[in-house]
């Protein structure tokens, strides 16, 4: 999934690049509207997040530009809290939400993850780019449309990476998967392997799918190789 980043400011711009890369998606990132307005006809994003003041054209030319054409894309705003924004017509735009700059990575995950349910929802609704329902590792259930693990009552957020990882290893269980396989189905043929990414990822990933994360029944490690479920 595509994520348009327009942002003026290159910390805010570079921060949340970095979240959205970990979270697993494909980021485009621009410095101004011009710029911002130029990506989306060339990437066509499933979700474009725009600072409202920006040089050249401001978010809400982008925004207007954006859904005179479509309305396809979730649309988040970026503001700070010495803006004074009109939330109204923000909306009135067709914006889905906003993003408050300081901001928490908590935050933008939950946001984004919130319009990405939104859209994969919208998918399945029109049967075009159609996930699973859900899938089942051990006494997981896994639904990808939801970004949720559930076992039994309890539910479990999951990133985009984490989707791409489980659903690596229920295509191919009991087979030992290597790292680089891991890499270029998850991360991409573009992405420079770094075995300790995929391992610490894997770490994280244990911790919330296993009832045991230091003797795994999902994600097992197979010395020398990699990765296998079953």
């Amino acid at each position: 999934m595509k994520v348009l980043v327009a942002e003026d400011d290159p910390h805010t711009r570079a921060g949340l690049e970095e979240i959205l890369i970990e979270e697993g998606y494909q980021v485009i990132a621009t410095a101004d509207g011009r710029q911002a307005w130029q990506a989306f006809q060339d990437h066509s994003p499933d979700v474009v997040c725009l600072d409202i003041m920006m040089p050249h054209m401001d978010g809400y030319e982008v925004c207007r530009k954006i859904r005179r054409q479509t309305d396809e894309p979730a649309v988040l705003f970026i503001t700070a809290k010495s803006e004074e924004i009109d939330a109204v017509l923000g909306l009135e735009l067709g914006a889905d939400d906003f993003i408050q700059k300081p901001f928490g990575v908590k935050e933008v995950l939950a946001r984004i993850r919130a319009v990405t349910r939104r859209i994969y929802k919208k998918q399945s609704a029109a049967n075009t780019k159609a996930l699973p329902d859900s899938f089942t590792l051990a006494d997981l259930k896994v639904v990808p449309s939801e970004l949720r693990g559930f076992r039994g009552d309890q539910a479990i957020e999951l990133s985009l990476r984490d989707l791409q990882i489980l659903k690596f290893l229920h295509r191919n269980e009991g087979r030992a998967l290597s790292r680089d396989s891991f890499f270029d189905e998850c991360w991409g043929f573009d992405y420079l392997p770094n075995s300790r990414t995929l391992d610490q990822h894997i770490s994280q990933l244990r911790k919330k799918i296993e009832l045991d994360p230091k003797s795994p029944e999902i994600i097992k490690t197979v010395h020398g190789v990699g990765y296998r479920y079953g």
